[in-house]
């Protein structure tokens, strides 16, 4: 991928402040300059950002219909009402499921939860499973990650005498549905100050509440923060305000006393006896997850998560890694085929954004695939396949800066359906309509995309130099995690490096390359791994000058030692921003 670089070099005012900082609180000097160009400019500042804590989670009732939403929970549970817990087909729907049941079990049997058919029930809350609660006698619906726009599906339920509590994080529609309480940071008569929760985290803050009003100790809820952790990471929720308190606790909980369900996940995607980051939920156990909802339904993972029988969460885990062999086994060949598609586009250079039909397409895999065609191509994606009733069901994906959902919404009045937020969201529309939807949703992306928004760029934190890298560095980037969107792990850069004389291509297929470093300012000799940049290779080796974008990681053959990820050489020939 071509990449355009990115660096804003500090102010003189920032680099005495980040001086200061460094000096108060015992960091390197380059960590600090990271932490001000992320707007954190104070010692105290720092302090709750490298070490989150759990009593700086804001009060849950600052939620427009909190004290609404308990109140019902107390009143159901009072009366011993049968409950029933229903949530989204993806990971973030399927943990928060999780979290809620297994909170609620504690006091009542009388409780249930669903998890709606991809291809049955379609995206959301549906009539089909209002009608499953009405005919097991629900009285009580918490809906989690999903239901912010199903106005005439919570009417539906309203009739028969099932009321519903909706903790949700998409983009509300001018119509708030008729539920008892609404929790949703987006609304626009929001009185809490954070809105980036995901759908588990909504759901988190409602049993928080719960516990508060009821006397229980915060400490009851920690086992449930394993949950939070993997929900957060595979939503791609910001990791930085309450977000970050809750991975930040969440990870510690899934390393320690992960729950029997979990433990049973970590085990067959490898990762027993192993620091689990949140890139090892990104790309292990948060697929394995989705892959239930995506090759059957979602109730699979619920079951496994809430499972409390060692040998029966193996099972599960066993069956749920299944699916996601064949979930892999779609997901190339639908991309592959995407890509050609693509390839073979008349003009397909001149657009800014990709619309892809192919009603043969599995469902559980076109957000994927639209995922896939964003990362190649760098353009917003949608793709669409459709069910037998002539609809096309479709999902969208985004690059960094542009709001994909506003994009669908501009062409509302041809669309069934849609929800999602700013780089993902799901549409459904009638299979005619898709031309008009391809050519107005591809007028709105060239009408308000920008020019930074259509390269891959490499955000750069810092350039240093070789003589500032040593292990205080690689131990101070640490503090930094857990890493994600707002806050991505520290990239620096460092130009004028070249080859000590030992470079070389490596891997099966001589695709990367193994580094060895010297820069123009420092005798030090720095190792480094240049993956899928074998290219590269012939300029290194003439001894010329090149700049480098890299990550500071610890050599995994070598403890202690620091090693460079690069991710991106630029020979000195070509010019770089």
């Amino acid at each position: 991928m071509n990449y355009e670089w990115s660096y804003n070099p500090p102010s003189d005012a920032e680099l005495k402040l980040a001086g200061e900082m460094a000096e108060e609180l015992k960091i390197s000097p380059v960590l600090a300059r990271v932490l001000v160009a992320r707007g954190i400019d104070s010692a105290p500042e720092a302090r709750k950002f490298f070490r989150p804590q759990l009593t700086d989670l804001h009060d849950p009732f600052l939620f427009q219909d909190m004290q609404k939403a308990v109140n019902r929970l107390n009143e159901a549970l009072g009366r011993k009402e049968r409950i029933l817990v229903y949530g989204d087909y993806d990971v973030d729907g399927c943990t928060a499921v999780a979290l809620v049941y297994r909170f609620l079990q504690q006091f009542s049997s009388n409780i249930d939860y669903y998890i709606p058919d991809r291809n049955e029930d379609g995206y959301g809350v549906s009539r089909k499973g209002v009608d499953y609660a009405w005919e097991t006698g629900v009285g009580l619906i918490i809906v989690l990650d999903c239901g912010i726009k199903a106005t005439e599906e919570v009417a539906y339920a309203k009739e028969k005498g099932i009321d519903f509590i909706i903790c949700d994080h998409h983009v509300p529609g001018e119509e708030l549905p008729p539920a008892v309480a609404i929790l949703n940071a987006k609304r626009l008569d929001n009185t809490y100050p954070y809105e980036h929760l995901c759908g588990c985290g909504v759901g988190f803050k409602l049993i928080q509440a719960f516990a508060l009003n009821n006397g229980m100790e915060f400490s009851s809820l920690i086992p449930l923060l394993d949950l939070c952790a993997i929900s957060i990471a595979a939503d791609l929720v910001p990791i930085m305000g309450e977000n970050r308190i809750l991975a930040y606790h969440g990870l510690r909980q899934l390393n320690s006393s992960p729950s029997t369900g979990v433990k049973a996940l970590m085990e067959i995607c490898g990762l027993t006896n192993k620091e689990i980051s949140l890139g090892d939920i990104i790309f292990k156990i948060g697929p394995r997850i989705n892959a239930s909802g995506r090759m059957q339904t979602g109730n699979e993972a619920v079951a496994l998560l809430i499972e409390r029988d060692g040998q029966k969460a193996k099972e599960m885990a066993e069956q749920i890694n299944e699916y996601n062999e064949q979930r892999k086994d779609l997901d190339k060949s639908m991309t592959e085929e995407a890509n050609r598609i693509v390839k073979t586009l008349e003009h397909r250079h001149e657009h800014k954004s990709i619309v892809l039909f192919n009603e043969e397409w599995h469902r559980g895999i076109i957000g994927i695939v639209a995922s896939r065609l964003t990362e190649v191509f760098y353009k917003p994606s949608v793709v669409l396949t459709s069910n037998d009733d002539g609809m096309a069901t479709g999902s969208a994906r985004s690059v960094p800066g542009f709001d994909v959902y506003k994009a669908i919404e501009s062409c509302a009045d041809l669309l069934e359906n849609f929800g999602g937020h700013t780089y993902a969201a799901g549409l459904s529309m009638p299979v005619r309509n898709i031309p008009e939807f391809r050519r107005r949703f591809e007028q709105y992306v060239k009408e308000n995309i920008q020019p930074e928004q259509v390269n891959a760029i490499l955000s750069i934190d810092a350039e240093v130099d070789f003589r500032e890298i040593n292990r205080r560095i690689m131990s101070d980037i640490k503090r930094f995690a857990p890493y994600g969107p707002d806050n991505p792990k520290p990239l620096f850069c460092t130009r004028q490096v070249y080859d000590y004389g030992t470079s070389k291509v490596v891997g099966r297929d001589q695709e990367h390359i193994k580094l060895e470093l010297v820069d123009s300012k420092s005798s030090n000799v720095m190792n480094g791994i240049a993956f899928g940049q074998s290219s590269q290779a012939r300029y290194i080796k003439t001894k010329r000058a090149f700049d480098i974008v890299y990550h500071i990681e610890e050599n995994s053959h070598k403890r202690g030692e620091v090693q460079l990820q690069i991710e991106d050489i630029k020979p000195k020939e070509e010019v770089v921003s």
